[in-house]
């Protein structure tokens, strides 16, 4: 029983597989679905690129406490409008401005200000961490300086 039970399984198996594939899959194609993919692959393409004139400011030798800030200058080089969404840096002692809700089209330049407020002891690094809808997500900026304590007097030799 277990044998005629088995083969008529297979059987019947064997004819729903032959069955279904009758149909070719070319013909099951259709034009404007292809025509609607195309157009989207190609526009997701065209996208904005983010190039800095420099990625790194290092303000030099500072005094503690003393304020600083600097414009890191970018060129929209894509294809597609650039969106900024987020600037974040490391600390709360520095603080990045972007252009908000404006989009920067295809060839056009803006700005991002960096302010650093001075803080820390000896060599400083910070970094920014802007959010755009380029095809990497983000850009990273670094700034550095060399914090000298209020105190400190100028290394040298003693007379």
């Amino acid at each position: 029983m277990k044998k005629i039970t088995t083969i008529l399984s297979l059987i019947l198996t064997v004819a729903l597989v032959s069955i279904s594939c009758k149909d070719k899959a070319s013909s099951k194609i259709v034009a404007d679905n292809v025509e609607s993919a195309t157009d989207r692959d190609e526009a997701q393409k065209q996208l904005p690129v983010m190039s800095f004139e420099k990625s790194e400011h290092d303000f030099g030798t500072i005094a503690q406490g003393t304020p600083q800030e600097t414009v890191f200058k970018f060129t929209n080089t894509g294809n597609a409008p650039l969106i900024i969404t987020d600037a974040k840096s490391s600390c709360g002692c520095t603080v990045p401005e972007y252009p908000k809700n404006t989009p920067i089209a295809a060839g056009e330049s803006g700005e991002l200000l960096v302010k650093f407020n001075g803080s820390g002891q000896n060599q400083v690094t910070k970094t920014v961490t802007v959010t755009a809808n380029t095809e990497k997500g983000s850009e990273l900026l670094r700034i550095k300086a060399f914090v000298n304590p209020k105190n400190a007097q100028a290394a040298g030799p003693v007379k």
